[in-house]
């Protein structure tokens, strides 16, 4: 490596302190403009702003009416150079030149050494600055991630082919061929550089949301034509329940039924007119709106660059752990249907749900209800299908505990599950969230239980007799009508109990101990009001 520095000089001493200036491994003299003796021609300084890296010239610092100071890092092979050049016939850039504008890519990068004849591209633009959001661990061990992978693609370690890059980051096509059409910057050569990777993931992993989701809509463009259209969303989907549940399914050889799909694509908008194209396409603007009510699905398309086995987010799905004498085929709660609800839960909210209430063996009876569930500290979620076809509930972060107003935090929300699939979380408007109202006798406490809304207009609410509801738009979730009418009628109804580490070693520790059989009998007595007549 060759750097030259330009002394700090004024005009008039330039002929003095200018008496030669290296650069690309040649040396030239340099004169200022004053001399006109001078045959030779003026050598370029690199410049990585400019297209071709070589704006400007000594002649053109040396007349500046300032002090000026010039500092250039370049990279040279060794090589023979002829009388011609010597004499300053080329600038560098003729045949059998090696030199590389001088940027801070050309000195971060660590280019095979083995190879005399190879030469590594100018950096890019923008490499300088992607690095700067990484901190110097990082931008080791992404190296050793590029370095390792661009072995295996038999490159000299020049690059990373794509089928490397699929196995890797375990993604199908369309989408592993699409993004890795992003990160390669277009450039159709089969070829990802260090630089290439750390641009994407710069821009992908540590830009902002807008600039994230603006990097995804480009992802889902699978055609490249500009527009995202149904079908492209739907190509995408496949990969993304490929990635999800494959072990499963490659093993039964499976594929993501239609109706799985179909409910995500139907959430989905296509506002914008295609001109010569029977289908609409999707705007930014309706895939943020998309993200906001299928959070699962940001959450997997945001972290492609992360290897599955480093604990990628979006592919984790909970175990359902059910009982031993109920048809799989009676259970509402799929695996599809999990991970979308577990979109906006914590990894440990997503490790273990448990059966705790069914209506087809438990009966439809309120009271069976809450004596299924009150050994439950943790969150539960309810389900319900009604006679329409439509299936939705709500997931309770609290306890269900009897009360006469509404309680509850801000975790709670509630969910659409059939015909297309949407959560919605508390706007802030009120906390209104939960109610679970037990043997009171006004009407202006309905029992029963719910989730927002005000009393008598709830966001989502069952009565104690458990064989009807309603469900209203509500301000405290933003959400709309969960079926096709404020009545419902409930065919079916779930109750799962999130268990959590540290909850299930709890209850192991204390199962079937007197304190834990009288904890069951207080808590059930707290919920029919009568806790305290027991004292």
């Amino acid at each position: 490596m060759l750097i030259t520095l330009g002394y700090l000089v004024y005009e008039k001493e330039v002929s003095k302190k200018f008496r030669s200036f290296g650069c690309f491994g040649r040396e030239h003299s340099c004169r200022s403009r004053s001399h006109p003796t001078s045959k030779k021609r003026t050598p370029a300084i690199a410049d990585p702003d400019h297209p071709r890296g070589f704006p400007w010239r000594c002649r053109d610092i040396v007349s500046a009416p300032r002090v000026f100071c010039c500092f250039s890092i370049v990279t040279a092979q060794t090589r023979t150079v002829g009388k011609d050049e010597e004499e300053g016939e080329g600038e560098g850039e003729g045949e059998g030149s090696s030199s590389s504008s001088g940027s801070f890519g050309d000195f971060a990068r660590t280019a095979p050494m083995g190879n005399s004849q190879s030469q590594s591209p100018p950096a890019h633009p923008r490499f300088a600055s992607a690095s700067r959001a990484f901190t110097q661990k990082e931008l080791e061990d992404l190296r050793s991630v590029f370095v390792s992978l661009a072995a295996q693609s038999q490159a000299n370690g020049h690059h990373v082919s794509l089928p490397v890059f699929q196995g890797y980051f375990n993604l199908h096509v369309p989408l592993s061929e699409r993004l890795f059409d992003l990160i390669t910057q277009k450039r159709k050569d089969g070829q990802l550089n260090f630089e290439d990777l750390v641009i994407a993931k710069a821009t992908y992993e540590k830009g902002t949301r807008d600039e994230i989701e603006e990097f995804i809509y480009q992802l889902l463009d699978v055609d490249d034509d500009g527009n995202v259209t149904r079908s492209d969303l739907e190509s995408v989907m496949i990969t993304v329940f490929d990635s999800v549940f494959s072990p499963k399914r490659v093993q039964t050889g499976g594929s993501p039924k239609q109706q799985d799909l179909r409910i995500f694509l139907d959430s989905a908008n296509f506002s914008e007119n295609v001109q010569g194209h029977g289908d609409q396409s999707m705007s930014l603007e309706d895939l943020r709106r998309w993200f906001a009510v299928v959070p699962s699905v940001w959450k997997f398309l945001g972290s492609l660059l992360v290897p599955p086995n480093s604990g990628r987010l979006g592919t984790q799905v909970p175990h359902l752990s059910c009982w031993n004498n109920i048809d799989s085929a009676e259970i509402i709660l799929k695996e599809e249907y999990a991970w979308h609800i577990g979109g906006v839960l914590s990894e440990e909210e997503l490790e273990q749900w448990k059966l705790l209430y069914h209506s087809s063996l438990n009966g439809l009876s309120f009271n069976t209800f809450l004596g299924s569930i009150n050994n439950s500290e943790g969150p539960t979620i309810l389900i319900i299908k009604d006679r329409e076809g439509h299936i939705y509930g709500g997931y309770a972060s609290q306890p269900w505990e009897r009360h006469s107003e509404f309680y509850g935090d801000m975790k709670s929300f509630l969910f659409q599950l059939y015909p297309h699939v949407s959560i919605y979380r508390p706007t802030g408007a009120n906390r209104n969230v939960q109610w679970c109202a037990v043997n009171f006798s006004s009407e202006d406490i309905p029992n029963g239980i719910g989730f927002g809304g005000r009393v008598n207009h709830f966001g989502l609410f069952i009565s104690a007799s458990f064989d009807q509801g309603q469900t209203f738009a509500c301000t405290t979730f933003g959400s709309p009508c969960l079926s096709t009418a404020n009545r419902i009628l409930p065919e079916v109804i779930e109750c799962w109990g999130v268990v959590q580490k540290k909850q299930q070693e709890k209850q192991d520790a204390v199962r079937g101990t007197v304190l834990e059989r009288f904890k069951e009998d207080r808590h059930m007595l707290n919920m029919v009001g009568l806790a305290n007549s027991s004292k």
